[in-house]
C-alpha cells in the first residue's frame, strides 16, 4: 500500500475511532452505569473493527498492481484487466466488500489474483466467521450458532448456512491426522492404550445403517408391538489411543475393605468418533493413531473392550496385519454388573448382604479364578427357580465366554488399567452431550462434521487444525498456475 496516504486510506475508521472517543468523554456515556457502557461500546467498537477492516481492504486495492497479461489455471491468457469488480464477505466484524482487478478474456471466467493473494473464500463467509461457527456448533445446537454469531459479529446466518458451514469446517480432519507428528514427552516404558466403544444417535429415516433399516419398519399401523421403539438410532462408533505409565496393584488393594490404591492415569488422549464409517473403520483409524505414535513398534500396546466379540475380533485383525502382539482387557465395571445381576438370584432387592457377596466373587475373578466362579454359580444355582438360574446362568456363561480376555492378574502386575473409564468418558462427551439435544434428529452427513469437531476440541487440536484447514483451503480455491504471460 505504499504510496496511498494513511490519511486517505483510514480516513472512515480515524473519524469513527474519533466518535467513540468523544461518546465516552460526553455527558451521555457519564451518565450510565458500567455495564451499559460496555454494551453500547461493543457495538460501537464492532462498528469501528469493520471500519478498520473495509479500509484495509481499500487500500490494498487501490495498491493492486495492474499486469498486462494473466495465465488463469484453465492455461487460457487473459489479456484485460478490470478494476473496481467487487464482492461481499461476512466477516467476523460485520460485512464488508472486496475490490479487486478482475482479468478477462472471453469466453473465460475472470481470474482474480488478489482473492488468492488474500486467501478469500469460496462462498461469501470468511474463514474467521468460519471458525466462529464450527466452534459454536461444536458446542451447542446449529439455532444456537446462529444466534451467537449474528450478537457477535452482526452477519445474519440461517441455520442451513451454518450446516453447511459446519460440514465443510471438518472436510480435512482424516488428512490432518494422518500428517500429524506424534506427542511429546512420552516416558520410556509408558504404554500405549487402545479403546473403542459405541453410542446411539437418533437418525432421520433413511440414514440408518443398511442392516438396522428393516427392523425400523413397524409391525402394526398406529402402534408400536412389543419389544419396538419409537427412536431410531445409528451407532457412532468412538476409539481412544493414549499413553499410560504403568502403576502395579494387587486384587487385594482393589477389593479390600480400605481405600483404593491409585490407578494409572491417562495422558496424551487422543480421540475420534464417527457416524459414517463402520466399526472395524474406527478401529482401524485408532491403529492408524498408534502407529503414528510408536512408529517402530518398541512400545507395550494393550486394548481396553467391553467384551463386544466383534470389536475384539477387529483389534485382533488389525494388530495381526501389522504383527504387534496386543492383549486384550475386557471391562471389570462389565464383569461386576454381571455378578450383581446374579446376585439378585440368592438375595432380595437392596439386601445388604448382596454386596459382600459380589466383592468375593470379583476378588477371585481378580485373582484369575473366573472358570471356577462361573462353576459355582451354576452348583449354587442348581436348587433356584427357573428364572434365577437363568440369571445366574448367564453371568456364568459370560464369565466363560470372556475367559481369554480376563486375564486381570497380568494386567495388575504389569500396572495397565481393567476399565474402560477414559472410551465410557469419550461417548458420553463427544456424542451424547451433544447429539442427544432433546428433539435432534441427524443426518449422518452434519452428525459426521459436528462428531469430527468436537473431536478436534476434545484433542486440543482446534487452532491447529484451523491453520491447516486454511492451507488446504487455498489449494482447493486459488490454484497456483495464475502467473504473467510469456
Amino acid at each position: 500500500m505504499a504510496g496511498l496516504p494513511a490519511e486517505e486510506s483510514f480516513e472512515r475508521s480515524r473519524e469513527a475511532f474519533g466518535q467513540v472517543q468523544g461518546w465516552l468523554a460526553g455527558p451521555e456515556a457519564a451518565g450510565l452505569d458500567h455495564g451499559a457502557v460496555e454494551e453500547e461500546l461493543s457495538a460501537r467498537g464492532r462498528e469501528l473493527l469493520r471500519l478498520l477492516f473495509q479500509d484495509h481492504l481499500d487500500a490494498r486495492a487501490a495498491a493492486e498492481p495492474r499486469l498486462a497479461q494473466v495465465n488463469g489455471p484453465d492455461g487460457v491468457t487473459r489479456g484485460r484487466a478490470e478494476r473496481g469488480h467487487a464482492r461481499q464477505l461476512a466477516s467476523v466484524f460485520g460485512p464488508v466488500t472486496v475490490t479487486r482487478i478482475a482479468y478477462r478474456a472471453a469466453g473465460a471466467p475472470n481470474v482474480h489474483l488478489a482473492d488468492g493473494q488474500l486467501n478469500m473464500p469460496a462462498g461469501k463467509h470468511s474463514h474467521g466467521l468460519a471458525k466462529m461457527v464450527a466452534a459454536a456448533a461444536a458446542a451447542g445446537s446449529l439455532e444456537r450458532a446462529c444466534v451467537q454469531v449474528r450478537a457477535g459479529t452482526g452477519c445474519a446466518l440461517g441455520r442451513r448456512q451454518a450446516q453447511q458451514l459446519a460440514r465443510a469446517a471438518a472436510a480435512d480432519f482424516e488428512d490432518f491426522y494422518a500428517g500429524r507428528r506424534p506427542p511429546p514427552g512420552v516416558r520410556p516404558g509408558d504404554v500405549l492404550v487402545l479403546s473403542c466403544d459405541a453410542k446411539g444417535i437418533a437418525v432421520r429415516p433413511g440414514e440408518l445403517r443398511p442392516r438396522a433399516r428393516p427392523l425400523a419398519v413397524p409391525k402394526q399401523d398406529g402402534r408400536l408391538s412389543r419389544g419396538e421403539v419409537r427412536t431410531r438410532k445409528r451407532m457412532a462408533e468412538v476409539a481412544a489411543v493414549f499413553d499410560l505409565t504403568p502403576v502395579p496393584r494387587t486384587a487385594a488393594g482393589i477389593m479390600g475393605p480400605g481405600p483404593r490404591p491409585p490407578g494409572p492415569r491417562a495422558a496424551g488422549k487422543w480421540l475420534t468418533a464417527s457416524v459414517a464409517a463402520d466399526a472395524a473403520g474406527v478401529v482401524a483409524a485408532a491403529f492408524a493413531e498408534a502407529d503414528r505414535r510408536d512408529p517402530r513398534g518398541q512400545r507395550t500396546w494393550i486394548a481396553l473392550a467391553d467384551g463386544n466379540k466383534d470389536q475384539i475380533r477387529w483389534i485382533q485383525d488389525q494388530a495381526a496385519a501389522r504383527g504387534v502382539p496386543i492383549p486384550v482387557i475386557c471391562d471389570f465395571i462389565h464383569v461386576l454388573e454381571y455378578l450383581w445381576d446374579a446376585a439378585w438370584s440368592w438375595f432380595p432387592e437392596a439386601s445388604p448382604d448382596a454386596g459382600p457377596w459380589v466383592r468375593t466373587r470379583a476378588a477371585a475373578i481378580l485373582d484369575g479364578r473366573a472358570a471356577d466362579v462361573a462353576a459355582a454359580l451354576r452348583a449354587d444355582a442348581a436348587a433356584l427357580p427357573a428364572a434365577k438360574r437363568a440369571t445366574a446362568e448367564k453371568t456364568a456363561r459370560y464369565l466363560q465366554a470372556k475367559a481369554p480376555w480376563l486375564d486381570y492378574p497380568a494386567a495388575l502386575r504389569n500396572g495397565w488399567p481393567i476399565s474402560t473409564g477414559v472410551i465410557e468418558g469419550a461417548c458420553r462427551h463427544l456424542v451424547k452431550d451433544r447429539m442427544d439435544i432433546t428433539g435432534a434428529r441427524w443426518g449422518v452427513t452434519t452428525a459426521e462434521a459436528i462428531l469430527q469437531l468436537r473431536a478436534l476440541h476434545a484433542n486440543g487440536d482446534f487452532d491447529d487444525y484451523w491453520a491447516y484447514h486454511c492451507y488446504r483451503e487455498h489449494q482447493r480455491n486459488h490454484p497456483a498456475t495464475y502467473q504473467l504471460a510469456a
